[in-house]
């Protein structure tokens, strides 16, 4: 079985594509304009999509990999208005949300596994790091589409959570002149300006330019919103069988760092979802990034390609906040019930990330066998500053009432130095991956990648030195069955790592996070619908937990197991479109362990924080015309069920929520577009995501957004 490429190379850098026409949702989607072409007929709606294979996969397509794949497609991030990755992400029902630590990130687990909470959560941008640092929330405004990795994936994108990796996809430029320029207004003032255009500047080079201004206020009190994100590009058709693809992104952001509201007793209501439990005299948080990425691809015949690329991310995260007190014995909330004791803290965050990855991959015969390979090598250099101060003066000292809070009536205390922490990561990897076709319906993988990692720490607090040295072998091994053109079974088991922050109490770092996984699934595919059906269990080791002989530090002596079912499904009928994400999860503590916060025992078998066991998302759509206009309505579905709220308190829960959604895309014209969003529809009260009982972040209430788009 041969997967071979597509019969037109037009390289943009990280993809190849072709150009078609089709009436179903795509796989990816790489237009400029947001409008929907109108067609003269109606009994179809044409869609004019660009379809990717997508860079460092080499020639398998993602159906045969023994693993699921689920891509949110730039479709679906239109229908539901996404404002950020994170709204896209809930439509994955492998991932589910965690603290944001103030709304200054994204932050998801998947499949159970959340990684550092004290990070963003470590997505990929072109299979190239982007969230480690702090770049912010990200905007949807470049994005083409978002591939949901399930699973490991050490063996090629080498440091990894078992739960699986998210991949964005960017647009690129095109040759053919199109864009788009579209405003938002919405609930709490929102207002948004977007634009893309793309086109060819010569034969031989075209550019593509994206830009966003987002400026609104939000369901929470003096919680203001302010971002600037630009992203142009250029792309380089050298010879014919020779691109190279520049992409370079600016964001810059301020809001005011915001940790939620407090629950008492159970009790969703304590206080309003609005209510702001900081200081406004803060003043915002400044996030800043700047990022570049440079790929190649050269084809060298029909058979073989070669490609690689540099990444290198720069960003800043600066700003002063006031946080509520979550020591018990320092809170006097806990005392007379409306008195809520604070901190006061700034933070002086900045990273530096470079990474470089080159790729050759093909297929071969040998012995009636025929191999495709991949077979690469990267490597990474990471720096990460994090300095923290702070004031905390107990009972008190920096309070608010909750019930009739009086903002600035206390003047801001100075803060002093608690931590300031120096961080270099270096890292170099070789991989191999071979999937071989060993007959017309067995074919096997087998992967391994080679890592050696060197981490230094310094603590200028304590003038302390430390640094580590490790080697690292991961494998990959899977199986599929193709019993027909339609249908297939496959099986894999894969091991990964991840390497860790801080140090212990003998000032050595932690050394890495250590996985594995198995799983099996069958994957369906018709010219009407998509679906893959996946059982898996996962393990993770080495996770940071108190040290139960040095008390007031961390080892990394945890473990935590994620067993679940998923399904995702994409279905194109006649009259309507249909997308369903599902999720089975049993997450637990496998060991015995002592909470590295508090200090407090935590079983074995314990539930792992923010994780749901059920989550179903669904998105219902439909074409249609109303006096030769041209519509396309939908309804959304999403129910989370009830999970763990902290993770040194097992008592407290987060209760399940259901919260539906719909939109209206209305064409007035071949160029002009105005669509209309609602969330949350019947007004829902409910807990997003927490941390602790006083640090829990309420969901949107109910919300609107009108947009108007004119596409060229």
């Amino acid at each position: 079985m041969k997967y071979g490429y597509f019969s037109t190379a037009l390289l943009l850098g990280c993809a190849q594509f072709t150009a078609s026409a089709v009436h179903a949702n795509p796989t990816s989607v790489n237009t400029a304009t947001t409008p929907t072409p109108v067609t003269r007929s109606h009994d179809e709606v044409e869609r004019i999509t660009i379809q990717y294979r997508q860079a460092y996969r080499g020639d398998v397509p993602a159906s045969a990999l023994p693993q699921a794949i689920t891509t949110l497609d730039h479709q679906l991030l239109q229908d539901i208005g996404a404002g950020s990755l994170q709204d896209a992400m809930d439509f994955s029902a492998s991932a589910a949300r965690q603290n944001n630590s103030g709304g200054m990130w994204d932050s998801f687990s998947l499949r159970g596994f959340p990684g550092n909470e004290n990070m963003p959560a470590g997505y990929l941008i072109n299979g190239f790091s982007g969230g480690r640092g702090y770049s912010g929330p990200r905007d949807p405004a470049s994005i083409d589409y978002i591939e949901v990795l399930k699973g490991p994936g050490s063996a090629l994108y080498g440091r990894s959570e078992p739960g699986g990796a998210v991949n964005i996809i960017t647009k690129k430029p095109q040759n053919l002149t199109q864009g788009y320029l579209k405003t938002e207004w919405g609930s709490f003032a929102l207002q948004r300006l977007e634009g893309d255009i793309t086109g060819g500047i010569t034969d031989d080079i075209a550019a593509r330019f994206i830009g966003s201004f987002s400026d609104s206020d939000s369901y929470r009190d003096f919680v203001g919103k302010r971002s600037v994100t630009v992203t142009p590009s250029l792309r380089w058709q050298l010879t014919d069988d020779t691109s190279l693809l520049y992409e370079f992104e600016w964001i810059k952001r301020q809001q005011l760092f915001d940790r939620g509201i407090v629950v008492l007793n159970d009790d969703l209501n304590t206080v309003p979802s609005s209510r702001y439990l900081g200081e406004p005299g803060d003043g915002a948080t400044d996030i800043y990034a700047a990022g570049h990425q440079i790929t190649f691809e050269h084809f060298i015949n029909d058979d073989w390609q070669l490609t690689g690329g540099f990444n290198h991310r720069h960003s800043t995260l600066r700003g002063y906040s006031s946080d509520t007190e979550l020591s018990a014995s320092r809170q006097s909330l806990y005392d007379d019930g409306h008195t809520l004791t604070r901190q006061r803290r700034y933070r002086d965050y900045a990273s530096e990330d470079s990474s470089v990855r080159v790729e050759l991959n093909g297929q071969l015969e040998t012995s009636g066998l025929t191999h495709h390979l991949l077979l690469g090598a990267d490597g990474y250099r990471y720096e990460l500053q994090t300095g923290l101060y702070r004031y905390r003066g107990g009972k008190g000292s920096y309070d608010i009432d909750i019930f009739a809070p009086d903002y600035g009536s206390q003047a801001l205390p100075d803060v002093s130095l608690l931590y300031d922490n120096r961080e270099h990561q270096r890292a170099v990897g070789v991989y191999l991956q071979d999937q071989i076709d060993i007959s017309e319906h067995w074919q096997a993988l087998l992967g391994l990648r080679f890592d050696v990692t060197n981490q230094e720490i310094f603590e200028i607090a304590s003038q302390s030195d430390s640094t580590r040295h490790d080697k690292r072998l991961s494998p990959r091994l899977g199986l599929v069955y193709q019993l027909d053109d339609e249908l297939s079974f496959y099986g894999s088991y894969s091991e990964g790592f991840l390497p860790l922050s801080g140090t212990d109490a003998q000032g050595q770092p932690f050394g890495s996070e250590e996985s594995r996984s198995f799983e099996v699934g069958a994957k369906w595919q018709t010219d009407s619908l998509q679906a893959t059906l996946a059982l898996f269990d996962a393990h993770k080791s080495n996770i940071l937990v108190s040290d139960p002989v040095n008390v007031g530090f961390s080892a990394p002596l945890g473990s935590a197991r994620s067993r679940g079912l998923e399904l995702d499904a994409s279905y194109q009928a006649p009259w309507f479109d249909l997308q369903l994400s599902y999720s089975l999860l049993n997450t637990e503590t496998d060991s015995d362990s002592v909470n590295a916060d508090w200090g407090v025992p935590i079983p074995k078998g314990s539930p792992l924080v923010n994780v749901p066991r059920h989550t179903l998302a669904l998105l219902l759509s439909r074409d249609f015309y109303l006096d030769d206009i041209y519509l396309r309505a939908g309804f959304s579905y999403r129910l989370v069920d009830d999970r763990l709220g902290d993770a040194a308190d097992l008592s407290f829960r987060l209760p399940a929520y259901q919260v539906y959604g719909a939109f209206l895309r209305w064409q007035l014209n071949e160029q002009l577009t105005l669509a209309l969003n609602a969330n949350n529809l019947f007004d829902k009260t409910y807990i997003d995501s927490s941390y602790n009982a006083l640090w829990a972040y309420p969901g949107a209430p109910r919300n609107f957004k009108l947009s108007v788009s004119y596409g060229f």
